[in-house]
């Protein structure tokens, strides 16, 4: 049973790559102070299939998608972050005597494991994090334990490879959601204490509830629904290809019924699946409202969705952008990666690791 480093330190400088289900996100920041700078990025999408419910089902195809986003990108640099689908990792958090040294500590997580993990550990990778002291007694820490089934974790090491990239750091989704939530809390009301703000993730085939409260994570849900219903039934009303639909959604050239015939009705849906992923949380968890909605994710990009959510929802909600208050370099297309924005909001997780 190996330890993943799905939470390790680390001091070469890194590119975040989220690989989504039709495209690999790659980003690279900078730091200087306490401002940020966006040095190279890419999106490039993969072929049909190649990644499906976050499962990675051809790691060629998108190892070769992570080599193309590198040489579009421009960037030098060969470390990369990225991450597994929170739906595919088991969390909790243990508490231990805070007295104990660290091969005491691997020990005990072995042996808790094997409580919380329903596969043999032989077949999981694991990880642990201090918190810090448990609130409840001050003698002993609370640890975050991670477990992940190792053929998720080496499928996307061997993508990244693939791709002429080293895998220096294996993250969470939704931990990595979380990291890049501090760079939108400018845009949030009080920026984001004792409130709890809801970032709605809609992907290409998943939609992910991410609900911070007080800045940290406390509930997520993937759900299957996404952008990729759009694509499919442009497809199927116009009769285009899968790629001339999505090229045909993002630039425009549609009939005139368009908007009115599936784009609507999609909007429609999307709201009542943010309303639906909300119920959960509150059918689950103590609270029964929302402070402030957040869209992520390929399709926060279509116009007006934000305030069409916040019409139903009752609820202000915004559109991520994570990139508010940094500064660009001249390879960067202030208005490319304005549209990408909501969608980079894990791979500007996963870059940040760079500054751990």
């Amino acid at each position: 049973m190996p330890f993943a480093q799905l939470f390790k330190r680390t001091k070469p400088p890194l590119i975040g790559i989220d690989i989504s289900s039709t495209a690999v996100k790659l980003l690279e920041l900078s730091r200087s102070g306490s401002r940020y700078r966006v040095e190279s990025y890419a999106v490039e999408p993969l072929p049909p299939n190649s990644v499906v419910e976050k499962n990675i089902t051809d790691v060629e195809a998108v190892g070769e998608a992570i080599r193309r986003a590198v040489k579009r990108s421009g960037t030098r640099t060969r470390h990369a972050a990225v991450a597994v689908a929170g739906s595919a990792v088991i969390t909790r958090t243990i508490t231990m005597s805070a007295g104990l040294s660290e091969d005491d500590m691997e020990s005990q997580i072995q042996f808790e494991a094997d409580q919380y993990v329903p596969y043999p550990l032989d077949e999981v990778n694991i990880d642990f994090e201090v918190i810090g002291p448990s609130e409840k007694n001050p003698d002993t820490v609370d640890i975050l334990l991670a477990a992940c089934r190792s053929e998720n974790v080496d499928m996307r090491n061997a993508a990244v490879e693939t791709g002429g990239l080293i895998t220096q750091i294996i993250d969470v989704e939704s931990f990595a959601s979380e990291n890049a939530f501090a760079l939108l809390t400018d845009q949030v009301p009080d920026q984001g204490v004792e409130k709890t703000i809801a970032v709605i993730d809609v992907g290409a085939t998943m939609t992910t509830l991410n609900v911070m409260h007080d800045l940290k994570s406390i509930y997520t849900r993937d759900t299957v629904f996404g952008g990729k219903q759009l694509t499919e039934e442009i497809m199927r009303r116009y009769g285009l290809s899968y790629e001339e639909a999505g090229m045909a959604k993002r630039q425009g050239g549609l009939p005139e019924n368009y908007v009115t015939d599936v784009l609507e009705p999609f909007k429609e849906a999307m709201a009542q699946q943010a309303s639906r992923s909300l119920q959960f949380f509150y059918s689950s968890s103590p609270h029964s409202k929302v402070d402030h909605v957040v869209l992520a994710g390929g399709s926060a990009s279509i116009p007006n969705v934000d305030e069409l959510i916040q019409e139903r929802l009752g609820v202000e909600t915004i559109i991520a952008n994570p990139f508010a208050s940094m500064s660009l370099s001249a390879r960067v297309k202030p208005q490319t990666l304005s549209n990408d924005a909501p969608a980079l909001l894990i791979a500007c997780g996963l870059a940040l690791r760079s500054f751990d």
